[in-house]
C-alpha cells in the first residue's frame, strides 16, 4: 500500500487517525501496531512473519544484553549475525548465486525464486541500532515487546523510512501528545511529500521510464542526456516526497522523525551532498560503520579506505545488483579525491563546485538506474559523445511533452532555488546556507567546515533538525500560523494530487524495493 494510492488516502489513513484519536492513551500503541501489521500485510501477507521474527529476536537480545552482562558480545554478535542473515538470504541470494555461477562458468546452483520483503532494509537497520545501543549503554532495553514491535513495524517509515533510532523516540512510544500545531505540521507536510510524489515525480517518471526501456540502438545522445536528467530529478522528488509524507504521518500520530532530506541537488561537493542526502542512512552508517572502523583517525591511507568500505557497503544496501556496488564506489571514489585535493578548489570556487556536483550526481544515477553492467557502458558513451549517436527512429519529443517540460521546470525550481530565495528576501534576518537551500543551524556549521562528510556531516544532521525541505521555515511557514494564500495553495495542491491520482494509475515508487 503506498501513500499516493486511494486506498490509503481515502480509507486506511482517515480511519487509522480517527480510530487513534479515539482511543485512551494505554490503547493507542496497540492499535498503531495492528494498524502497521495490517499495513505492511496488505503488499505480503506472508512476509509480516518474518517482521515478526524480527521483533522477537531483537527484543530477546535486548532482554539477554540487560540480564547476562558475561555474555553480552556473544549475544551481540549472535543478534546481528542473524539479523544481517535475514537481509542476506532474502536480498543478496540471487546475487551471490550469479556471481558463483558466472565464476564457474556455467549454471551450477539453480536462482532462487525469493521474493524480496518490502522495506527489509529499513527495518533491519532500525533493529539493528536497537540492539547495538542497548549494548553500548545508549538506551536501556525495552521490556515491553509491543513498544518494540511498534518502533520498527510503524508504518509511516516502514518501507522507505527515514531510518529512526530507538533511542531517539522511545520517550515518544511511551508517552506523547498530539498539539494543535503539530497536526497543522504535519498535515501541511504531508500534502507538500503528496504533491512532490504525485505532480512531480511520478510525471517525470512516465517519459524517464519510456526513454529507458528503448533499445540501446535506437536511443540518442539527447535521449540519454534527457533521460537521466529526468530520473535525476524523479529519484529526488520520489524519495524526498516519501520521507515528508512520513515525517508528516508521523506528526499527526505524535511522533518526531528527523529530517532526510535538505536540498541535496544544491550542494557544492559530494561530501555535502552526502550530508544533505539521505541523511538517516549516512547517519546510520556513519556511527555504526564508519567510526568503529576508525573514522578519520589513523592518517589519510586508512580514512581511504573507510570512506571506500562505507560506500560500497552503501551501494550494496539499495540493491542486490553490480551496478549499485558501482554506484556506491562511484561515490565513494570522488569522496576520496574531494579529501586529498580537489576540496580545496572546490572551496575557492564555488559556481565550478556546484556546476560539478550536480553534473556528478546526475552521472552517478545512472549507475543506479540501468542494471547491466554492458548498457551502462553503452548509456555511457551518448552520454560522453552525444554528436556520435544521432540516429533513431524515434523523436525524443514522443517522449517527452509540455506536462514533463513543465514538471521539469517546477522540480528545477524547487530543489531549493526558490526557497532560497523567498528566505533571502522574506527572511533576510535570518542566516542561510551559502551553498545550500536549508538555513544553517549549529550543529550542520560544524559540518560545513568539517573535512569529510561522514565524520561530521550525520552528526550535524543529528544534533540539528536540519531545515525542512516541503514545510519548513524557508518556505515562509511558521507553526499553525497559516495564511490564507498558504492554506489555499496546500487545498489546491491536494485537489490536483487527487485529481492526477484519479486519471492516472500510473504511480511507481523508486525505493519500494529497498
Amino acid at each position: 500500500m503506498l501513500f499516493s494510492s486511494m486506498i490509503f488516502l481515502w480509507l486506511f489513513l482517515p480511519a487509522v487517525f480517527v480510530i487513534d484519536k479515539c482511543l485512551k492513551p494505554k490503547g493507542k500503541n496497540a492499535f498503531l501496531l495492528l494498524a502497521s501489521l495490517f499495513f505492511y500485510a496488505w503488499g505480503e501477507p506472508k512476509y509480516v512473519l518474518l517482521m515478526l521474527c524480527s521483533i522477537f529476536l531483537n527484543w530477546s537480545c535486548g532482554l539477554l544484553l540487560c540480564r547476562y552482562p558475561r555474555f553480552r558480545r556473544v549475544t551481540l554478535w549472535t543478534a546481528v549475525s542473524l539479523n544481517l542473515a535475514l537481509l542476506g538470504y532474502f536480498k543478496y541470494m540471487g546475487l551471490i548465486v550469479r556471481s558463483l555461477n558466472h565464476l564457474l562458468r556455467r549454471e551450477v546452483f539453480a536462482l532462487p525464486g525469493i521474493a524480496l520483503p518490502i522495506g527489509i532494509s529499513f527495518f533491519t537497520f532500525q533493529a539493528l541500532s536497537y540492539v547495538i545501543d542497548v549494548y553500548r549503554g545508549e538506551c536501556r532495553a525495552q521490556r515491553n515487546i509491543l513498544y518494540l514491535a511498534l518502533y520498527i513495524s510503524f508504518f509511516p517509515q516502514l518501507i522507505a523510512g527515514p531510518i529512526v533510532k530507538y533511542r531517539d523516540i522511545s520517550e515518544q512510544i511511551e508517552s506523547r501528545a498530539v498539539t494543535a500545531r503539530k497536526l497543522a505540521e504535519g498535515i501541511r507536510r504531508f500534502i507538500y511529500g503528496l504533491a512532490k510524489k504525485v505532480l512531480l515525480a511520478n510525471v517525470l517518471a512516465q517519459s524517464a521510464d519510456r526513454l529507458f526501456a528503448l533499445q540501446i540502438d535506437e536511443m540518442t545522445g539527447v535521449m540519454a542526456w534527457t533521460a537521466s536528467l529526468l530520473y535525476t530529478f524523479q529519484i529526488y522528488y520520489d524519495f524526498s516526497g516519501y520521507s515528508d509524507m512520513a515525517i508528516g504521518l508521523g506528526k499527526l500520530f505524535g511522533f518526531d522523525f528527523r529530517e532526510n532530506f535538505r536540498y541535496p541537488y544544491l550542494s557544492c561537493s559530494i561530501r555535502e551532498f552526502w550530508r544533505r542526502w539521505h541523511i538517516s542512512l549516512g547517519a546510520w552508517f556513519r556511527e555504526y560503520v564508519y567510526i568503529p572502523l576508525g573514522g578519520s583517525r589513523g592518517g589519510n591511507l586508512r580514512t581511504c579506505r573507510n570512506l571506500g568500505l562505507v560506500f560500497l557497503l552503501t551501494g550494496l544496501w539499495h540493491g542486490a545488483g553490480y551496478n549499485f556496488i558501482l554506484w556506491g564506489l562511484y561515490h565513494g571514489f570522488f569522496l576520496i579525491v574531494e579529501r586529498i585535493g580537489l576540496g580545496r578548489f572546490l572551496e575557492r570556487h564555488k559556481r565550478a563546485a556546484f556546476v560539478y556536483t550536480f553534473l556528478t550526481v546526475h552521472l552517478g544515477w545512472i549507475l543506479f538506474r540501468i542494471e547491466s553492467v554492458r548498457l551502462i557502458w553503452a548509456f555511457g558513451k551518448r552520454i560522453v559523445l552525444p554528436w556520435r549517436y544521432t540516429a533513431s527512429h524515434y523523436s525524443v519529443w514522443e517522449f517527452v511533452n509540455g506536462h514533463t517540460l513543465f514538471a521539469l521546470l517546477c522540480a528545477a525550481a524547487g530543489m531549493g532555488i526558490v526557497q532560497r530565495l523567498i528566505a533571502k528576501t522574506g527572511r533576510g534576518g535570518e542566516e542561510t546556507v551559502q551553498n545550500g537551500g536549508g538555513k544553517l543551524q549549529n550543529g550542520e556549521a560544524a559540518a560545513q567546515n568539517s573535512s569529510e562528510g561522514l565524520e561530521s556531516g550525520a552528526a550535524a544532521a543529528q544534533n540539528a533538525g536540519g531545515e525542512p525541505e516541503s514545510g519548513g521555515r524557508a518556505a515562509g511557514l511558521a507553526g499553525l500560523k497559516l495564511s490564507m494564500p498558504e492554506l489555499a495553495y496546500c487545498m489546491a495542491l491536494l485537489l490536483l494530487c487527487i485529481a492526477a491520482l484519479a486519471n492516472n494509475t500510473y504511480n511507481p515508487f523508486i525505493y519500494f524495493r529497498f
